[in-house]
């Protein structure tokens, strides 16, 4: 059996809306919120735990709630409500009749390490967030991104890629911020994720001898033209004032990507894309 709710008053309704709207709510409790089967399956997948579990059954079927308290962790609370407080706590438009809080990891940069164990699961690997079997790991680093949707697209391109790490320097929002996991499509939970100063982030590089290439005009040479095989970070500032004078004076070298237009930049996670890819596209070349 799982308990009901069925009025508005309730004070964990109440504890819902303030976990999507207050990022200091989500900061002082360590939960945030998860919406969408599809989601809330990946971020099972990728070792987070449950607290609660609230379900429309006018919406959400019976055998994909089944399906979420088979792969859930033992201690996470089902609860049914009305379809009225579902509309009322649900943050996105399209109605999927779930939704979840769920703990958040420490995103922290110090418990990031590489690794060359073998890869065993993916649950464990994001886990211990380690970069399992990464003997050249490809890291994707955004300085400062600004747009929640900018970041979720630079998970979704991370995830495409399978690259090893995505690290957030400076970041301007917690990234358990709904926008993140909506506009990264539940990619926040499928890749291994850090946070830190860019001071952090370039002493974490050198220690572990990885190249950093960053996206800059100055000083720059054709991306295409870089050896992306050895170790390599990808690092990317944002549209308006570009990377900070620490990362290009730290940079292994400067990469740019030539245009042919008026104007020269490009949102981010394109340009993101464009440099990932061309990295993968080294790596698995015959």
């Amino acid at each position: 059996m799982h308990k009901n709710i069925t009025s508005f008053h309730n004070p964990l309704i109440k504890q819902i809306v303030l976990l999507q709207e207050k990022s200091r709510e989500r900061r002082k409790t360590n939960l945030f919120i998860i919406e969408g089967f599809r989601e809330i399956s990946l971020a099972i997948k990728g070792g987070y735990l449950l607290k609660t579990l609230l379900f429309c059954s006018e919406i959400i079927s019976e055998e994909e709630i089944f399906t979420l308290k088979e792969s859930a962790n033992s201690e996470a609370e089902f609860i049914e409500i009305t379809s009225e407080i579902y509309e009322k706590i649900a943050y996105r438009g399209s109605t999927e009749g779930v939704l979840a809080i769920a703990h958040s990891k420490d995103l922290n940069l110090s418990n990031l390490v590489i690794s060359t164990e073998s890869r065993q699961s993916v649950a464990e690997a994001l886990n211990d967030r380690s970069l399992s079997g990464a003997e050249e790991p490809l890291i994707l680093i955004a300085e400062a991104p600004e747009k929640p949707g900018n970041i979720g697209a630079l998970l979704r391109t991370a995830d495409a890629a399978n690259v090893d790490a995505v690290i957030i320097a400076n970041p301007k929002t917690d990234m358990y911020n709904p926008n993140i996991i909506r506009s990264s499509v539940g990619c926040l939970f499928t890749n291994r994720i850090a946070t830190g100063s860019t001071s952090e982030i370039i002493a974490f590089l050198k220690a572990n001898n990885v190249n950093i290439y960053c996206a800059a005009l100055e000083a720059s040479v054709p991306y295409h033209t870089c050896n992306f095989k050895e170790s390599t970070a990808i690092v990317v500032g944002t549209e308006a004032t570009g990377l900070s004078k620490e990362w290009l004076e730290n940079s292994t070298q400067n990469i740019i990507i030539p245009m042919e237009g008026e104007i020269d930049s490009m949102n981010v996670s394109v340009a993101a894309g464009i440099l990932i890819f061309e990295a993968k596209r080294q790596r698995t070349a015959l």
